[in-house]
């Protein structure tokens, strides 16, 4: 299904004249570059040196993801689509229902990235992300047609969740790529659009939920996703093979914690380092998807402040998400991935404690500062880890197995707050079980989550 409709993107002729002056104007992947460099010019990147012009590709991945992580405001649709189902369509909903599509999403994004990579490889990064942008677009606009949860999941989670998980792999792999001196750090700026975006999607969101009703926010979101993406993802290439930025050699095998072994997918997977970055991964996604699912929700039920409050601060965690990402992601570089995830789980444990033992407003805006943040710092610390102890040449389908772990979380989270909402009444029984998450979190990272040694 992925296949065709890649193809099928380059047909129109808008997108044929747009993909037509990238290649003619921007000095791109392959011959490219080789015919530059035998006329002895400097080979450009978006009409700049490739050490600049790189930049330009960070920025591009960090909008494009901000559009995609229009996701993350799922907790502010969450009361308006009760009342919907439950007075337009006279439908009873549960928790559990109204989160379910929140859940698929975030599971099919993160499987589609494990089955993306060899198309990233083959057709490129541009067509890729055209094609995810648009399904993305598409799932929203399909949302606003449905009558049952069970088509919202359908619409809006799966055809939404593989066009987020296409786009997603592919402004990470340009990253990856483009910048093996300092990967954390691009990495993170990258994926730091889906950590910003509730800041300033959710305010959106809550403002078009009450000027046009919920559905017609779908629409609206839809058709912005796809106006600003395409042209956007236009520039996306990867660096031509044998590149590496000025002064900058590849570290020794076990110097500085990068202890990278160019294998394959196949290989990774019977490294113990595989294994508990798998599960930390997991660990930190169930606390910080979960947190992001019931935001708003446990603000205006478990320590009842006002629900206009209540969207806004949506928005103010999100500046933590996105942070996160930036932050955890330079720690990354400068500490390791072990120790870093190690204080991931150390905070995500004094904020579930905290807020388990202190349920009040200002614990609450401080623990759920700390949730957003850590889970954010995952989405940068798992791919520098996976490219740093496994290598580049086969890093899209290696760390879309190792997705596979945010999109178990987003499963169980959500679910697990859910059910303790719908069986015990309240959101308070969630945090006793993060607690003990992190601490388990912690000593599998402390134990496993060490460079694979070099064969």
């Amino acid at each position: 299904m992925i296949r065709p409709f890649i193809r099928s993107i380059s047909k129109p002729f808008f997108l044929r004249s747009y993909i037509g002056y990238w290649n003619d104007n921007v000095h791109g992947q392959g011959s490219s570059f080789m015919q530059n460099s035998q006329a002895g010019e400097v080979p450009t990147l978006v009409r700049m040196p490739l050490e600049k012009g790189r930049w330009v590709l960070v920025g591009v991945g960090l909008i494009i993801n901000l559009c995609l992580g229009t996701v993350y405001s799922w907790s502010v649709f969450v009361n308006p689509l009760t009342d919907y189902f439950s007075n337009n369509l006279g439908q009873t909903v549960t928790a559990n229902d109204v989160l379910l599509p929140y859940s698929v999403i975030l599971a099919v994004f993160a499987v589609t990235m494990a089955l993306t990579g060899t198309y990233v490889e083959t057709h490129g990064p541009r067509k890729i992300t055209i094609a995810g942008c648009i399904l993305t677009g598409l799932g929203w606009l399909f949302a606003s047609t449905v009558s049952s949860i069970a088509m919202l999941s359908v619409m809006y989670g799966v055809i939404g969740g593989i066009g987020i998980g296409i786009a997603y792999s592919a402004t990470v792999a340009v990253a990856a790529r483009w910048f093996p001196d300092r990967r954390g750090f691009a990495v993170g700026m990258t994926v730091a659009g889906v950590g910003f975006s509730a800041f300033i999607t959710a305010n959106l969101a809550g403002y078009f939920i009450a000027a046009y009703g919920i559905m017609n926010t779908f629409r609206i979101f839809g058709l912005g996703i796809i106006i600003i993406t395409v042209p956007l993802a236009l520039p996306l290439i990867f660096p031509p093979e044998g590149w590496k930025p000025a002064g900058w050699n590849p570290p020794v095998p076990g110097e500085g914690g990068h202890a990278t072994c160019e294998c394959n997918r196949g290989k990774m997977v019977q490294a113990p380092a595989f294994y508990g970055l798998w599960i930390c991964y997991f660990i930190g996604c169930i606390a910080g998807l979960m947190a992001i699912s019931i935001s708003k929700p446990v603000g205006t039920e478990l320590v009842n402040i006002e629900t206009g409050l209540a969207t806004a601060l949506v928005g103010f965690f999100a500046i933590f998400n996105g942070g996160g990402r930036l932050v955890f992601g330079v720690l990354t570089d400068r500490l390791n991935p072990g120790n870093t995830a190690m204080l991931t789980f150390v905070l995500v444990a004094l904020a579930s404690l905290a807020l388990w033992q202190v349920p009040v407003p200002g614990v609450y805006i401080i623990a759920f500062a700390v949730l957003w943040g850590c889970l954010g710092g995952w989405l940068a610390i798992a791919p520098t880890a996976t490219a740093s102890y496994f290598g580049t040449c086969d890093y899209p389908r290696c760390y879309g197995v190792v997705f596979l772990a945010f999109g178990a979380g987003a499963i169980a989270g959500p679910q697990l707050a859910g059910f303790i909402r719908t069986t015990t009444g309240n959101y308070l029984g969630v945090f006793p079980w993060v607690f003990a998450l992190a601490v388990i979190g912690f000593g599998i990272a402390g134990i496993l989550m060490k460079p694979p040694k070099k064969q």
